[in-house]
């Protein structure tokens, strides 16, 4: 362990980063070494960043495929991401580096592995036999566009239809292409004059694996003879094909059309199809044929060995169906289902019980990708009810407006929220477990509690059990559930601030221990809520109305120099200072007939049922004045020990007495500095209509700015400040941008003053220009007197300045611990308390502030103040700064917090300019500094966040968070706790032919595709149509992702079958032949159970 006064500059940093800290370092000689007695435990090599997990719905989903062995779900999306789903639990995101669109995904099936095809015309093999999977091979394609690709069933040739109508076929294997290839030309009529369009659809026919069916999109269809290269049938349509579906006996397919109708061909009868279909036509008289109807964009025909089949289609609703949603529609005999769907249809696959096409499929469930959603549909019972999802994907149900991540909270937490959350439960799914259930969960390694707050845009929050990585949702809590609502637009209140969503949550306030829950929205709005597991009705809702007002005459600066005119947006630096207006300004005039004392929501007057859960305390709204509409919020704090919250925005601050429902507090900005405003700024006078502060803080003149340059930045800040204002929407013009709002609160119990012998309850505020104010709370006794006496509110006179705006502050006692601000802990309100517990109540508990281990210094506590370019460490309560680092010279932080890190704390900060940094505690040593992720937009500024233990996490789309660990340890282990996808699971049996199909050739056809497609029988494809790239994906065996035990006994039957079975073979001949491949089996599940502890590629 090193004491703090020996500095350590890593390798590494930038330079600007190195600069920074040999001026803090130059700065701390001059502070001494009076504070050297604090050990600082953590070191560089505690910390490592890499990302974690990823949750939510896939963003902007393109392609969807399921392996019905595996039980493996994949989804491919138009960024180029990758996320496979097994069992609840076991998630995984992979990214291709192109971050083209995948357009189709296939899987080797029980083969730990899958094909990608993306829109830059590359495909790529993905190996799944590791906990993170990787590329093994992938393949450019230089001239032709791939539009289609296909796999057999247990087949290592994969067919690539492209946009010219051609067909290649690559080893999936070795990832080169066949020479073999079909030419369209050959492929369709010789008479036809026009070009057949793009490969739409390929799929060999069920019963003979020689035979392949090509679908164009110009409405021809091809059977295409591997053997004889020539095209047995052809089968030709007016309107253009979506999709192809085959029967499983081979003798029928069905396709549909851009028209809205089905087609039914016998394979045998080229010249008109069997029966057409329009599911939803309306049939007119007269036999004459139904209108047209949207295309049916996929169509699936799926066998049952008890009934009819089922045909399942999305799409082809008739044009005058004008508003109504997406269908999915299931037709099985007679009865025809349109089921609705929310989001408009990407993909759907049905799940069925064989692997085999050439076997009845047995349908069970239909997985539908919507736009926003992912839907599965349970076909085995009447209604076709939904399964209940159990993952993660519906973060984005209403917009994320914020976020706060509480790692290492209070045990009791989860269960509680659980039981509330239960209840809110739907009903009417599915009684059958979650049918996609592969894969097998990581060890837990990490035992504490973590929980994530999402605000959201509709005025709901939710609260996710997030521990070991994993995501689930506990309760939701809907605020908007106080406020009336407006039927339409045209009734809705003209006292708005925002043009949609007036109940989107900005700021989440939360003290896990007391479970006390404050929010602001966008409309100037404070709603306080507490926890309780009882029902109750609220008769009348409590509220308070504030009018916080900013008025000022002119700004002088210290030393008479002028501030700068604000940068213009192009040149600055800063890039929020383009900032939508979020609501027309109007005149602050106070002529008659100007909105005045009205606040922009109107609360419920009539009683509200309260579930279990988070209940209503208060709700506090800000108010017109004159004409001029309320700022948003820009900070917010509240305290369970104190009873209080405080908020603040680009006028002023308010604090509010929650227990009382009273407000303690509501000064403009300048007013809090008094005399000692370093801008002389004067409010002006005589004030309009004031509502009484009750604490009188307009006379701060008690105590003085403190005078050490080292606490106060020089005047020539002044000028930095204006590139650090509030990046709130609220501050929405140049004029409120000039304001100084408040940016950063926090209630503890420190030395508020200079003389100050011991600590007391206070509050420090935060400004955009850089100030850091000290305001004094004098609270009643606990118990009764606490709601008979007023809290008194009374200036400090302590003023600290830093460059830019203040972003968080945080204590340390005297052994570098941080002090926890003070709070109570949780107990049910709405059930009467006993005497016992009454006088337990009286006594609050006081925060434990660690007693100093010599009486002869009387520096006992330490203010870590960070701000969007320094940070400082403030020695309490002698304000002298001992410790002083600017974290960036050229960007700025945009989120900084103080947590705890293997047993000890430190500062973490995310800057605007994409790196991450970490500095010791108290003497702000660089541990970390990552190029991690440039802002690229409001989104991640807004949602960033660092907790406990290492952890951070922001939303890395509209609809996925992304998680991430600062933490060595936790990246070590990290390999440990993630779920494998791949499990060895045994194929299933191929459905039994029997001996009389196999004497006289009925049943399915076997094709050897080596002897076809292979080079010895095809020659070399040319070697400019494709380029071949091996991947990153480690090591791999001759067989590539097809190696591993239960692969091999794949091999092997798929070895047997395409050369051993001749249509004439006798029956022993056969019989042995299968006893032979059963010991096999039994060999190879012997092996396996033998290597089943081993990674694959060390077999």
């Amino acid at each position: 362990m090193r004491k703090f006064n020996i500095r350590k500059v890593l390798d590494g940093l930038t330079a600007v980063s190195s600069a920074a800290s040999a001026s803090s370092a130059s700065q701390q000689q001059q502070a001494g070494n009076r504070e050297s007695d604090i050990q600082e435990t953590l070191q560089s090599e505690h910390f490592q960043l890499c990302k974690t997990v990823r949750h939510g719905f896939p963003y902007q989903p393109s392609a969807l495929a399921f392996d019905p062995v595996q039980k493996i779900l994949a989804i491919g999306t138009q960024t180029g991401a990758l996320r496979l789903f097994g069992r609840p639990g076991v998630e995984c995101y992979c990214q291709h580096d192109s971050g083209a669109a995948v357009i189709q995904l296939q899987f080797l099936i029980n083969e730990g592995a899958l094909v990608s095809a993306l829109a830059d015309d590359t495909l790529h093999l993905w190996n799944l036999r590791q906990k993170r999977p990787a590329i093994l091979h992938s393949l450019k394609f230089n001239r032709e566009r791939i539009t289609f690709c296909h796999l057999p069933f247990q087949s290592k040739w994969l067919y690539v239809g492209t946009e010219r109508g051609n067909i290649h076929i690559v080893n999936v294997e070795s990832f080169t292409l066949s020479g073999y290839v079909i030419m369209w030309n050959k492929a369709i009529e010789l008479s036809s004059k026009s070009h057949p369009g793009p490969i739409v659809h390929i799929s060999d026919n069920p019963m003979d694996e020689g035979k392949l069916l090509i679908g164009f999109e110009s409405g021809t269809v091809v059977l295409w003879d591997l053997k004889s290269k020539k095209a047995d049938y052809r089968y030709t349509h007016d309107e253009a094909i979506h999709s192809v579906a085959w029967h499983h006996e081979g003798k029928q397919f069905i396709c549909s059309h851009s028209d809205g109708t089905l087609t039914i061909w016998n394979v045998k009868s080229p010249t008109k199809p069997f029966q057409t279909i329009t599911p939803h036509g309306k049939q007119l008289k007269d036999g004459k044929k139904p209108e047209p109807c949207k295309p049916i964009l996929k169509v699936e025909y799926k066998t049952t060995r008890a009934g009819e089949p089922f045909i399942i289609l999305s799409g082809g609703l008739s044009y005058d169906t004008v508003g109504r949603r997406p269908c999915l529609t299931v037709m099985h005999g007679k009865s025809t289902a349109v089921l609705e769907m929310d989001y408009s249809i990407v993909d759907f696959l049905t799940l069925c019980e064989t692997p085999y096409p050439n076997d009845f499929q047995e349908p069970y469930a239909v997985v539908v990708l919507l736009e926003k959603d992912l839907v599965l549909i349970d076909l085995a019972q009447n209604g076709y009810p939904i399964f209940e999802n159990p993952y993660p994907l519906t973060i984005h149900e209403s917009p994320v407006t914020c976020c706060e991540y509480f790692a290492d909270c209070p045990v009791d937490l989860i269960p509680a929220l659980y039981s509330v959350g239960a209840r809110q439960k739907r009903q009417g799914y599915s009684k059958k477990e979650w049918p996609i259930s592969g894969g097998n969960w990581g060890l837990i390694t990490q035992s504490y509690p973590e929980i994530i707050i999402t605000g959201h845009a509709d005025g709901s929050i939710k609260f996710w059990d997030a521990s070991a990585i994993t995501l689930q949702v506990l309760y939701k809590l809907k605020t908007a559930k106080v406020f009336e609502k407006s039927r339409n637009k045209d009734d809705r209140p003209n006292t708005d601030i925002v043009d949609e969503d007036p109940y989107a949550i900005q700021i989440i306030s939360w003290c896990p221990e007391s479970r006390m829950l404050c929010v602001a929205g966008v409309s100037a709005h404070v709603i306080i809520y507490r926890f309780s597991k009882q029902e109750v009705t609220t008769e009348v809702i409590p509220m308070l109305e504030v009018r916080l007002l900013y008025e000022i005459n002119d700004i002088e600066t210290p030393d008479g120099e002028q501030i700068p005119p604000l940068p213009t947006p192009g040149t600055s630096s800063n890039p929020q200072s383009i900032v939508p207006q979020s609501h027309p300004s109007t005149s602050s005039s106070s002529s008659d007939g100007l909105r005045d004392n009205v606040p922009c929501l109107k609360v419920k007057n009539s009683p509200l049922k309260q579930s279990p859960g988070y209940q209503i305390e208060l709700v506090i709204q800000l108010v017109w004045v004159s004409g001029e509409p309320p700022q948003q919020i820009t900070s917010l704090a509240v305290n369970s020990a104190y009873g209080l919250v405080v908020f603040g925005n680009c006028n002023g601050i308010a604090m509010v007495d929650y227990l009382q429902k009273t407000v303690l507090l509501n000064l403009g900005t300048i007013e809090l500095y008094g005399s000692n405003d370093p801008y002389r700024r004067e409010p002006r006078s005589p004030r309009k209509t004031r509502q009484p502060s009750g604490a009188g803080l307009c006379d701060i003149n008690e105590g003085t700015v403190v005078p050490e340059d080292r606490c106060k930045s020089p005047t020539s800040d002044v000028k930095d400040n204006s590139f650090s204002r509030s990046r709130s929407s609220s501050v929405t013009s140049i004029d409120k941008e000039s304001r100084e709002a408040i940016s950063a609160l926090h209630f503890c119990e420190t030395f508020t003053r200079k003389a100050d012998t011991s600590p007391s309850p206070c509050l420090w505020v935060g400004t955009t220009l850089g100030t850091v104010l000290v305001i004094v709370l004098n609270l009643p006794p606990g118990g009764e007197q606490r709601l008979l006496q007023p809290v008194i509110v009374s200036p400090s006179g302590t003023i600290l300045r830093l460059k830019g705006a203040i972003l968080r502050m945080a204590f340390l006692d005297t052994t570098g611990s941080l002090v926890p601000p003070a709070h109570e802990p949780w107990r049910e309100h709405n059930v009467p308390e006993d005497k016992d517990e009454k006088d337990k109540s009286k006594k609050r508990r006081p925060v434990s502030v660690s007693p100093s281990s010599s009486q002869e210094i009387s520096e006992n506590q330490y203010a870590v103040i960070c701000s969007e370019k320094q940070a400082k460490v403030i020695s309490l309560p002698s304000q002298n700064c001992i410790y002083k680092h600017n974290i960036t010279e050229t960007s700025f932080v945009l989120r900084g917090d103080i947590v705890s890190l293997s047993n000890s704390i430190c500062l973490a900060c995310f800057c605007a300019n994409g790196h991450i940094m970490a500095f010791s505690l108290p003497s702000l040593r660089p541990l970390l500094d990552v190029y991690y992720l440039p802002l690229t937009n409001m989104r991640i500024a807004r949602t960033f966040c660092f907790t406990n233990n290492g952890q951070a996490l922001y939303l890395v789309s509209p609809t996925e968070i992304q998680r991430l660990t600062y933490s060595q340890e936790t990246c070590e282990n990290l390999q440990e706790m993630l779920g494998e996808l791949f499990t060895p699971v045994e194929t299933p049996e191929a459905p039994n032919r029997g001996f009389f199909k196999g004497l006289f050739g009925g049943g399915a056809q076997s094709l050897d595709r080596e002897e076809l497609f292979g080079e010895s029988a095809s020659g070399k494809a040319s070697r400019s149509l494709a380029q071949h790239i091996p991947g990153p994906g480690g090591i791999e065996g001759v067989k590539g992702a097809a190696s591993g035990v239960v692969g091999e006994l794949a091999r092997a039957r798929l070895a047997l079958d395409e050369r051993g079975q001749k249509l004439g073979e006798l029956e022993e001949k056969t019989a042995a032949m299968l006893y032979s491949a059963d010991s096999f089996s039994k060999h190879a599940h012997e092996m396996m159970l033998k290597y089943k502890d081993k990674k694959w590629y060390q077999f």
